[in-house]
């Protein structure tokens, strides 16, 4: 059974729910009043920031009077599909703009290519950023950003750079990954500091190894600034020490999908049910009733401590805690939804916010 508290995540919490914990009510999962607050995530330009930008969409004909509006989420749809047609001639002016400015600038000397900076931004909090990070933000000609980086962190772009989309969502890819490749190169050639924003750390499962290889043969420089990945932002916003002396000897990151045609992430089962073992799935709510079965059949213990972490760190963070064989249970029954975090292993009765609250857990820091 799950078992969690309603209480709002705050760096103070962890350390206020110790005194507490005597006099919990278990309820299901952990939920949020989400009327009065907008998602810090971001799957699409809002009007505001494309207003900023002057990049509106002039061409958008009104919806005839005999036509029902459309639904917000059809609107949405439409918007992002537009998305490309809507910012490429901005681009294009961009992009000559630069060429221009970079000709005249070189007169008599030699001018290589601009930068490009891959950014990770953490798991949604803008307060862990690191320094280097927002100097490079406020410093870009343009940004790519990805689906989680949250509007606060955009909030930092200086007034005249360019933001650009190129998030990507399960049946939704704005800008293929070959198209992203070819904006940043593109940029980078015409001089422009290129800022890619990424939400975690770009070189954990954020395809910055990809992006930076590309670049890279082309003569490309490219400078890696590490974020906090959602693995460690999070495990200690619930203060869960992800290794622990006598507990978790190691720790393991998993991909809960894989690239189309490439191997079923769920090979890994058979080696990664290891009771010393932390495990961290990324991605993975669609397979994890059938990882969780796996690992229960490689030797995994069924009572086994887990939680998932849906949008963590930001105002609208839910978790639900459970053991290992209730667990695709009850995050169906929370309604959790991407992007969610999942950490499998016994340091996750060390959170404070551990609702199984037993003596032999309880001890488990004192003791070991």
């Amino acid at each position: 059974m799950a078992l969690v508290q309603r209480i709002p995540i705050s760096s103070s919490s962890v350390r206020n729910w110790q005194q507490a914990r005597t006099n919990l009510s278990p309820i299901c999962c952990l939920h949020y009043n989400t009327a009065s607050s907008s998602s810090p995530f971001t799957e699409k330009h809002s009007v505001e920031r494309y207003q900023r930008d002057q990049w509106l969409y002039k061409a958008v004909e009104p919806t005839p009077p005999s036509t029902p509006s459309p639904l917000p989420f059809e609107d949405e749809v439409f918007v992002r599909e537009n998305d490309i047609a809507s910012q490429l001639p901005e681009l294009k002016k961009l992009l000559a703009v630069l060429r221009e400015k970079r000709v005249k600038g070189c007169k008599g000397g030699d001018c290589g290519p601009g930068d490009v900076y891959l950014v990770g931004t953490g798991p949604g909090d803008p307060e862990l950023l690191t320094l280097k990070a927002v100097r490079v933000i406020q410093s870009a000609d343009l940004l790519l950003y990805d689906r989680l980086v949250s509007n606060d962190v955009l909030e930092l772009v200086a007034p005249d750079a360019r933001l650009l989309y190129v998030g990507k969502t399960a049946g939704y890819h704005s800008r293929t990954q070959e198209e992203i490749h070819e904006l940043l190169l593109s940029f980078a050639e015409a001089g422009a500091t290129v800022v890619r924003l990424k939400g975690g750390d770009p070189l954990v499962f954020g395809r910055g190894g990809e992006e930076m290889d590309f670049l890279q043969q082309q003569g490309i420089r490219v400078q890696v600034i590490p974020g906090i990945t959602a693995a460690s932002g999070i495990a200690a916003e619930l203060g869960i020490p992800l290794t622990h002396r006598g507990v978790a000897t190691s720790v393991r990151f998993l991909t809960g999908h894989s690239r189309k045609g490439g191997t079923d992430p769920l090979f890994v089962a058979e080696n990664a049910a290891d009771p010393d073992t932390t495990l961290v799935v990324y991605m993975g709510l669609g397979t994890l009733p059938s990882l969780a079965q796996k690992l229960m059949d490689h030797g995994l213990p069924c009572d086994t401590p887990a939680v998932a972490v849906e949008r963590g760190t930001t105002p609208l963070q839910r978790t639900v805690f459970a053991e290992l064989k209730d667990f695709a249970t009850e995050i169906q029954s929370a309604g959790l939804v991407s992007p969610t975090l999942i950490i499998i292993g016994k340091v996750v009765e060390l959170s404070p916010l551990w609702p199984h609250c037993t003596k032999e857990s309880s001890c488990l820091v004192e003791t070991r």
